[in-house]
């Protein structure tokens, strides 16, 4: 679990360093990122979350015994990643036609979409690099992907400084800057992986990038079969949150830009019960494929217990130093009296956001990604969302209503997936061990 998080904080720290550094450009700025990062985050994490199938088809071929499977699997994933990702590039290449019937602003409009046009054209290096990203971890080294986000985290910062703020030849972008900066990293990040892949002595009994392989429909259609779900899961609850910027438009800059360092903040934090998901997945899908079902069922008491520790130091934390997290975003008042209000709300989904996301990581680890993708539709987008809307604009509950609607999701998730596990495990207990 430990490199996967510190992998996930610093994924997580790109748009961390976009708000930062949009922040202290102005409030207008600040809420232009938090309009296209509502829009791309989603879209990104949606096709980037298909890639995770080869995950658990790399765990179960390592746990069967059957390395000789594992190039294959990694080589159409990285097909199906190349499609996805062009894919990908021209939704976001279109989404500032929609910005207007979302009820966005006129004034955040240029630096959003041009925000938006810029950052589409690192998508099909997004999914490429998911995809060798997940085959490394699946085979239980995550270590050379957590040094490369680390260093990426790093080279944004003046990446992010050069198209901001310009310098020589390229113009003054302001905020819309960062997509520039964000396509970039994506790249380099993608192309540094596949090299590293390539001549390390680790992935040589595994080697996916020897030599070419023509599609194979039938192993597409397995890792499409696995991964929409999983995609489509993610996608749910990531834009349940991402499109709260949008739903707060029109309550203004002061408002967004609030809302937005909220949502940075819970962000970050979410990255610890994420990572411990996806180290459940990796594990469970290798006893899965040992068909192990008690060292299976071992792995996720201890996960559930982790998950829970984890959730009640982060709720400590984050009541104690609500005020000096803050104060890093914003040195506006008004701004950061609301942000702080905010996570107040935050506080009390811990928990629950802990236990379903750990929940949902086991079930990946089991192959079974249908049941889940329904309960969330069902808790975020059918319950949720509405009961956020409601709250927000036809109340006095204002940004406080976006958060009241994400408690009541991730509660009813969060019982739906759990019951989902018990019903998985007393199954597979009743199959020859």
């Amino acid at each position: 679990m430990l490199p996967i998080l510190v992998t996930q904080f610093a994924y997580a720290g790109f748009g961390l360093i976009d708000t930062i550094m949009a922040g202290h450009m102005s409030a207008e700025d600040l809420a232009a990122i938090a309009v296209g990062v509502g829009l791309w985050i989603p879209i990104m994490l949606l096709f980037s979350g298909i890639m995770i199938a080869t995950t658990p088809l790399v765990a179960e071929a390592n746990g069967a015994r059957t390395p000789e499977k594992i190039p294959s699997i990694v080589r159409q994933s990285l097909w199906v990643a190349l499609v996805l990702g062009i894919i990908a590039m021209l939704i976001l290449q279109a989404m500032p036609l929609l910005l207007p019937l979302f009820g966005v602003p006129d004034s955040l409009l240029p630096k959003a979409s041009l925000f938006l046009h810029a950052i589409a054209f690192g998508m099909p290096a997004v999914t490429m690099y998911a995809a060798l990203r997940n085959y490394s971890e699946a085979l239980g080294y995550p270590r050379p992907v957590t040094l490369l986000s680390l260093v990426a985290l790093v080279v944004l910062i003046p990446l992010n400084f050069i198209f901001m703020y310009g310098i020589g030849p390229i113009p003054h972008l302001g905020s819309a800057g960062c997509g520039f900066a964000t396509a970039i990293l994506q790249w380099l990040m993608f192309i540094v992986l596949a090299i590293y892949v390539f001549k390390a002595k680790r992935y040589q009994k595994t080697q996916p990038l020897t030599h070419f392989e023509k599609i194979n429909p039938v192993l597409i259609k397995r890792i499409l079969k696995l991964g929409f779900p999983i995609g489509l899961a993610i996608f749910f609850e990531v834009s349940i949150f991402s499109t709260g910027a949008i739903v707060l438009s029109t309550l203004g800059e002061v408002t967004i830009a609030a809302h937005q360092i909220a949502i940075s903040v819970t962000s970050q934090l979410f990255m610890i019960p994420m990572s411990l998901a996806l180290a459940l997945t990796i594990r469970i899908g290798t006893y899965y494929g040992e068909k192990n079902w008690v060292a299976m069922r071992k792995v996720q008491k201890v996960g559930m217990l982790t998950a829970t520790v984890f959730a009640f130091i982060t709720m400590l934390l984050m009541w104690l130093l609500r005020n000096e997290i803050v104060a890093v975003y914003t040195s506006d008042y008004e701004v950061a009296q609301i942000a702080v209000y905010l996570i107040l709300f935050a506080i009390a989904y811990q928990l629950m956001d802990a236990w379903q996301v750990s929940a949902a990581g086991c079930l990946r680890g089991m192959q079974d990604t249908k049941g889940p993708m329904w309960v969330t539709m069902l808790a975020y987008w059918v319950i949720a969302f509405p009961v956020g809307i409601y709250l927000a604009r036809y109340t006095e509950l204002g940004a406080a209503g976006v958060w009241t609607g994400l408690i009541v999701g991730l509660s009813i998730a969060c019982v739906l997936l759990l019951m989902r596990l018990f019903m998985n495990n007393k199954r597979l207990s009743q199959q020859p061990h």
